[in-house]
């Protein structure tokens, strides 16, 4: 099997789709970037690299020929890598970070909990023509980074979480280059601090803030609250706010701008081993009915298209790109007819020519399965305690035993 290097535009949208004259939201204003279609791929760690953006973006665009818009999709955005590990130049991060040509905007994501470095960071991105917009995270909730007061530990100190959007911002805007904020609703039902952080954001020049609808103790559990996203969307009213939490299909995410009045919609989890979501959000904003409903083959195609786009991102180790893709092929084969033997097969792929053997022996004439390849992916976990820095939620201020931890807290590392 030859790997497919774009998308050939297979039939696999439902037929007679019908198309509003009206789009569902108007183009989303990030500074400068005009997003066509209100969809942003949150950055996820250990996925969305340079060749999972490239397959997003390839349906993407599919999706919004067939809604009947031109030009720019979405906003597909890097993986997290650290202000530190940037500065530092480690060799992953650069890879990380790294853009092909045809990605505009070239976006990044930010964690830090140094006002100081976050602004280093952001000065190398933006002088050295690295990025054309920058996310800044608040809103991880993996024990690593909120007992070191980072991602949605950060925000409960008010004006460490100010110093590093400011920071950011002061660097990255004489370059038009736009920040944007994602964070969470708080650290636990007790600690809330997505209205105080959205306006403070707002504030320093955030060009938008997104919100997930969880707190940091809920992890990805349970429901997300869509609610706390249309009281944000009341509070902060210059720049757009994007909602996140949930988005499992197109008809989730028209749900959540009905129900919050949101500027447009960040999509995680929903996608994994399904890229042409993008593709049906693209056509559903643009006011089309068309979704994609792929038969098997075209499954294993774009799983063995992925792979072999990781193996590119890899400088040509196939290995590793396929140690890479074996994540994901869960994830491409929800619902689908895959034995326990093949699926742990494929789970131990270590070349392209082994995937392919193991495709072959699948029935490829598998017609999409309908609800059983629906709904969730990834993940829930379950409600916990947060770690943080201790006495971390004593006060909303650093004190000083905090602050002088702040500075050799930053990880050294990025990716997941």
């Amino acid at each position: 099997m030859e790997p497919v290097n774009q998308w050939d535009n297979r039939a696999v949208m439902t037929a007679a789709p019908t198309t509003s004259s009206t789009p569902v939201l108007p183009p989303l204003q990030i500074g400068r970037h005009t997003i066509e279609s209100p969809v942003v791929l949150a950055p996820m760690a250990g996925i969305t690299n340079r060749a999972f953006r490239r397959l997003c973006r390839e349906y993407g665009s599919a999706g919004s020929a067939a809604g009947g818009a031109t030009g720019a999709t979405s906003l597909y955005v890097n993986e997290m890598v650290t202000s530190r590990a940037l500065v530092e130049r480690t060799p992953e991060t650069m890879r990380l970070i790294s853009h092909g040509p045809e990605e505009n905007p070239r976006s990044v994501q930010l964690y830090s909990v140094d006002p100081a470095t976050a602004g280093l960071a952001a000065r190398m991105l933006v002088t050295e023509d690295l990025a054309d917009h920058i996310d800044l995270n608040f809103g991880c909730p993996v024990p690593k980074v909120t007992r070191k007061g980072g991602g949605a530990a950060l925000p409960w100190k008010t004006e460490l979480f100010r110093g590093i959007v400011s920071n950011v911002v002061r660097e990255a805007s004489p370059y038009g280059v736009p920040v944007t904020v994602k964070m969470r609703i708080g650290i636990d039902a007790d600690h809330i601090t997505y209205l105080d952080a959205g306006r403070i954001a707002e504030g320093e020049g955030a060009a938008a803030v997104a919100l997930h609808g969880r707190t940091a103790a809920q992890a990805y559990s349970g429901q997300a609250d869509w609610s706390a996203i249309a009281r944000l969307k009341e509070a902060v009213t210059s720049v757009p706010v994007l909602g996140n939490g949930d988005i499992w299909s197109a008809e989730d995410a028209l749900e959540m701008v009905r129900q919050t009045g949101c500027d447009g919609v960040v999509v995680g989890r929903g996608c994994l081993g399904r890229p042409w979501l993008f593709t049906d959000l693209a056509a559903a904003f643009a006011g089309s009915t068309a979704r994609v409903q792929p038969g098997l083959r075209e499954v294993t195609d774009t799983l063995r298209r992925h792979a072999a786009y990781l193996v590119d991102f890899y400088d040509g180790d196939e290995l590793r790109g396929c140690r890479d893709i074996r994540k994901h092929i869960a994830w491409y084969l929800k619902g689908f007819p895959a034995g326990s033997t093949l699926r742990n097969q494929l789970a131990l792929v270590d070349s392209l020519q082994a995937l392919d053997d193991l495709i072959g022996t699948m029935d490829l004439d598998a017609p999409w399965p309908g609800e059983p390849a629906e709904g969730q992916r990834g993940r829930a976990g379950s409600p916990r305690v947060v770690a943080l820095p201790e006495n971390w939620l004593r006060s909303r201020d650093l004190d000083e035993s905090q602050r002088a931890q702040i500075a050799h807290a930053e990880l050294s590392v990025s990716g997941g």
